[in-house]
């Protein structure tokens, strides 16, 4: 493409980005209007001096600002996380200062982007800020001067993440923008009533090992941390454990004697939440004798706890397993 050609072709903002030089002065004679145009060219040129420095540092502020505009965070590792382009995602690309190249276009199914002047470029695979590299490159290649290009992506169209577990709607689901992990559960019908305590994400990195990131769901939605409330980014596989259940059997001086399911969050199966599940001591417990039976690879084992010691907190709570049998006796008294 001839230059010269090209750039006298193009629309009249353009050649505001390039640096022209006032041409000399030929004329020798002086008019009485000399003073006014010096006065008003110096202020023109203070006023310019002024402008471009507040108008980077606006375009600074609304890049720090934008919360999807750098599509970018850090793990606990500290290992960062860039969004990697890809197809059908919707990019708005701007040109500062020329918006005739301002578009907003979306990646085609082979990665590629088509942008005036340009045609088409390759977007797949690239982040953000390479993109924006790119296209600057190609630009002051034959067309602009320090050619500063934005790009904002608004919709992540490319990507998935996988929601499994204890969620009403499990499986595959698109990652459209930038979503929180509340969002995501949000987005697979919400939990279900066998979730447990604590949600595990998994997440690749391109160059480096994967992690695995756990999340309380307790710090997340009765106590709304946001700090667990974390970005989830394409490729996540999310996984809501279900609860365990245990099985455990109370009798002898209990309110409501019986077999009693018990759900095992992230805290343990105790003896005090057993006996508060089947309503209590009874007037007559002797709850200093409690016994409770455990069977071991086919062998009984009887074990004794006073659980007026526990509650004096002389002693910690009693952890049961499956299958425990809890004896209340009586009172002698």
């Amino acid at each position: 493409m001839n230059f010269k050609k090209s750039f006298f072709s193009l629309p009249s903002s353009f050649s505001r980005v390039f640096v022209s030089l006032p041409a000399a002065n030929t004329n020798t004679n002086t008019n009485t209007n000399t003073d006014t145009d010096t006065d008003t060219k110096i202020s023109h040129r203070f006023l310019l001096t002024l402008s471009l420095p507040l108008t980077l540092l606006l375009a600074l502020s609304l890049a720090l600002l934008h919360p999807a505009l750098g599509a970018q965070t850090k793990t606990g590792s500290g290992q960062s996380y860039e969004y990697q382009i890809g197809a059908k995602d919707l990019l708005e690309i701007s040109v500062f200062e020329v918006p005739e190249l301002n578009i907003t276009v979306r990646v085609s199914e082979n990665g590629m982007v088509t942008l005036p002047l340009l045609g088409e470029i390759k977007a797949e695979g690239l982040n953000r800020a390479d993109l924006e590299k790119q296209i600057a490159a190609s630009l002051e290649k034959n067309y602009l001067k320090n050619a500063q290009v934005t790009i904002f992506i608004k919709e992540f169209q490319s990507k998935k993440i996988s929601v499994m577990g204890a969620v009403k709607n499990p499986g595959e689901h698109d990652l459209i923008g930038r979503q929180s992990l509340l969002q995501v559960i949000s987005m697979a019908g919400g939990l279900s009533e066998q979730a447990s305590a604590t949600v595990i994400i998994f997440r690749q990195f391109k160059n480096a090992p994967g992690q695995s990131l756990v999340i309380r769901l307790d710090e997340l939605l009765l106590k709304a941390n946001p700090k667990y409330n974390i970005t989830v980014f394409p490729g996540d596989i999310i996984n809501v454990p279900g609860s365990q259940f245990l099985d455990i059997y109370v009798f002898g001086q209990v309110k409501s004697p019986g077999a009693v399911r018990m759900k095992k969050g992230s805290d343990d199966v105790t003896l005090l939440r057993a006996i508060a599940q089947v309503g209590g001591f009874s007037d007559r417990a002797r709850s200093g004798k409690v016994m409770v039976t455990r069977t071991v690879d086919g062998v009984e084992k009887k074990i004794n706890v006073d659980v007026k010691d526990i509650l004096r907190g002389k002693s910690k709570d009693f952890v049961l397993q499956a299958f425990d049998v809890i004896f209340v006796p009586e009172s002698i008294l």
